[in-house]
């Protein structure tokens, strides 16, 4: 038998083995199905999440996952997608491998002030600002308060980096210091009412932007 006839013959196996591999796989789905009911998306930690603290688009990469499993597990109220926790906090330490359940999940509190919804179409989202320091210096933000995020973009091979307003005229509802804490020229955390398609444009500027700055309504 020639080498290149060996080679056929090898490639025809691999694709019978790869073809009974899924259709195997096809078949325990379906008993799956059959057995347990259709299957939904869930969201889980990944890792342990603190109560308390207010989770982050870093963590939908890091701490949360997407499964699907039978929907007669799944709790009431748990969340389908992970963005839909960002913004939010646990109340409690959850472990890995908790589902994450609406009830479970609450607005962040800035001082004793309980940061509520805006609206019903809207969810508190935190986000890492630069330049924020002159409206970190006036404290608290006024329930009113309205500002536009600005992204800037890095020059690359494709073209020079460009500047746009990403959203517009959303409601701020606290600003402090970032992760690295308090300093001049440091990152601060901003909490943004924001609809869902606000929130997934912002998270997926976070990765790629150079900087995501606020300006304030004027």
């Amino acid at each position: 038998m020639s080498r290149r006839t060996r080679a056929v013959a090898f490639l025809a196996l691999a694709g019978a083995a790869a073809a009974l591999a899924a259709a195997f796989a096809d078949s325990y789905g379906s008993r799956v199905a059959r057995g347990y009911g259709p299957l939904r998306p869930v969201v889980v930690a990944v890792r342990g999440l603190k109560g308390g603290r207010p989770l982050r688009p870093e963590d939908m990469e890091s701490a949360l996952a997407q499964r699907r499993v039978p929907a007669r597990f799944v709790p009431a109220g748990a969340l389908r997608m992970a963005p839909e926790a960002i913004g939010l906090m646990p109340t409690t330490d959850l472990p890995a491998g908790s589902y994450l359940v609406a009830e479970q999940l609450h607005p962040p509190t800035h001082g004793r002030r309980a940061v509520a919804l805006v609206g019903p179409q809207r969810r508190p989202v935190e986000i890492s600002v630069s330049g924020a320091e002159a409206l970190l210096s006036t404290g608290t933000p006024d329930r009113d308060a309205k500002v536009d995020v600005v992204v800037t973009t890095e020059a690359s091979a494709a073209g020079p980096g460009r500047t746009y307003v990403a959203v517009a005229k959303v409601p701020l509802l606290a600003l402090g210091p970032g992760s690295d804490g308090p300093g001049p020229g440091g990152a601060s955390a901003a909490t943004l009412a924001l609809t869902k398609r606000q929130a997934l444009r912002l998270i997926a500027a976070e990765s790629f932007a150079r900087k995501l700055t606020l300006l304030p309504e004027g």
